[in-house]
């Protein structure tokens, strides 16, 4: 098993990216900035928060701007439009400019208060999933996401527990060169388990909604899932997997 340690910060780098993509999250923008830096200061790291702004039609884009004027730790992403979480992933991976990066939701379901397990499990591993065990969600999305995840499991065998789980921490060695299609945050367990990385998991605390509302239901979540989940499942089988002999 790998074990990498934290580079020593260098100027303009962080010890932590903490990436959160927003669509239409006014209300929970400002409350979440607040909680997250609560605890990255606690914990005495050096950090940065991007938001990415998915498009927003509400107020988002107005929190956001206010939260840079009073904290220069903040950035962000403005989308022209509404592109999906992967693409926000994946703008805020290649924007980071922390060793480790952590993404989490924007809705405040995901704790803050959790960020310091992540960075400790992290030490050991690769990647580090968040895993919903005691999930604080509506009992269709519950009943959905269960099935999403037997079925992927029973697929993959990735032996993760909520791979949709958006809470998760990385490398950033991981991230460099990683080319990312839309939907395929939902799979970025088993894609980086195919390169080798080392992936585990931990229990994380859950929150029902407060503010807003899911943008994800039964028709863009579960039967979309599915035919993704058939494209990794064919990547899986074609990945190159030799080794050169040493010739002596």
């Amino acid at each position: 098993m790998r074990k990498i340690y934290f580079k020593k910060v260098q100027p303009h780098m962080f010890q932590l990216s903490i990436v959160i993509p927003v669509y239409n999250e006014e209300e929970n923008i400002r409350p979440l900035h607040d909680s997250i830096t609560k605890v990255v200061k606690g914990a005495k790291l050096s950090y940065e928060i991007i938001f990415v702004d998915d498009g927003s039609t509400d107020r988002s884009r107005e929190v956001i701007k206010s939260i840079i004027s009073q904290d220069g730790n903040v950035h962000p992403i403005y989308f022209k439009k509404n592109c999906g979480k992967t693409s926000a992933f994946d703008a805020g991976f290649k924007d980071a400019r922390g060793d480790i990066i952590i993404t989490m939701d924007g809705d405040l379901q995901n704790d803050p208060s959790d960020i310091p397990k992540f960075m400790d499990k992290i030490e050991h591993y690769d990647v580090v999933c968040g895993w919903r065990h005691d999930r604080k969600d509506p009992w269709v999305k519950l009943i959905s996401s269960k099935i999403a995840n037997f079925v992927r499991n029973a697929a993959l065998k990735d032996g993760i527990y909520d791979s949709v789980c958006s809470f998760k921490a990385y490398r950033r060695e991981c991230l460099e060169g990683l080319k990312l299609f839309d939907g395929m945050h939902r799979f970025l367990p088993a894609l980086f388990m195919m390169e080798g990385w080392e992936v585990t998991q931990i229990k994380i605390n859950h929150h029902p909604r407060i503010y807003g509302k899911s943008k994800y239901g039964i028709k863009n979540r579960f039967f979309r899932g599915i035919v993704d989940l058939l494209i990794v499942l064919w990547m899986k089988k074609r990945t190159l997997n030799y080794r050169e002999e040493v010739v002596r």
